[in-house]
């Protein structure tokens, strides 16, 4: 066997075995991930009205910048990173949903389809140039950014959507219960081998938003728009604990990390 041929091969075994830079899909990740969902909803709405929308954009912005990027220099995985960089996501995608519809008065009805285009378009190119789209590998750099655009597609969707739902008749609290129905729908097809391992993360992820986002808003907001009136600040910092409690349990337990590296090519 060539040394060149030999060279080749150790290559190839250091690229498959890069550490991940995002978790394995656990129950905490699933409960996070909706925290932080609801999390981002108030916060943002919290930001806008103590700050006005233009400074709370601003800030939401470098905050998101400056999360995003100690997430890419990172060399691995590490708990209190990642999901400080989800949650920044949260707040500025929630802001960038809201900045469509109540500061250039576009409708939930076209926004909601808009995003849906720009998650679309997302996917298509990630898997055009990576010929996959499982979290499983994540393990580049190029895949990282098309990750995160991805994550940053479903926020801004799921808030279109969660807010549509609501304004159309559902109420924060209708539009719960469907998405807690909705979310299951993926993970029954999946467990029914009707639908891909992928398509079923990536389906049930979207939902996330909205379903966090219109539990948050229904305990939030006033009696007069169907809430209990708890408020935008202490429903913020209530889940913001929530989210700190399991973060520092999954940076103990190490919990979301997996041991065995996946093939940095496979699909899940």
């Amino acid at each position: 066997m060539s040394t060149e041929h030999l060279t080749s091969r150790r290559r190839t075994t250091t690229a498959t075995h890069v550490a991940s830079k995002v978790p394995e899909v656990t129950v905490c990740f699933w409960v996070i991930k909706v925290l932080t969902t609801g999390m981002g909803e108030t916060a943002s709405d919290f930001l806008a009205q103590r700050l006005g929308p233009v400074p709370a954009v601003g800030l939401g912005g470098l905050a998101l910048a400056a999360s995003l990027a100690l997430q890419l220099t990172a060399r691995r995985y590490v708990a209190w990173i990642y999901w400080t960089a989800i949650v920044m996501v949260s707040v500025f995608g929630t802001m960038a949903a809201d900045i469509l519809h109540v500061g250039l008065g576009v409708p939930y009805t076209i926004s909601t389809p808009l995003f849906m285009l720009a998650l679309a378009a997302v996917f298509v190119l990630w898997y055009a140039s990576e010929r996959t789209l499982s979290i499983h590998s994540i393990r580049t750099r190029r895949r990282e950014l098309f990750y995160w655009a991805t994550v940053s597609a479903t926020f801004a969707l799921g808030t279109a959507a969660g807010d549509l739902s609501a304004t159309v008749g559902l109420g924060y609290l209708g539009s719960a219960v469907l998405y807690a129905v909705a979310i299951a729908v993926p993970a029954v097809l999946h467990r029914w081998s009707t639908l891909g391992a992928v398509a079923a993360f990536w389906s049930a992820y979207v939902i996330t938003r909205p379903l966090g986002a219109s539990v948050a808003d229904w305990m939030a907001l006033g009696h007069t728009r169907g809430g209990l009136g708890l408020g935008l600040g202490p429903v913020t910092l209530s889940w913001t604990v929530a989210i700190i409690g399991f973060v520092a349990y999954l940076a103990v337990s190490r919990a979301d990390v997996r041991d065995t590296p996946h093939p940095a090519s496979g699909a899940e």
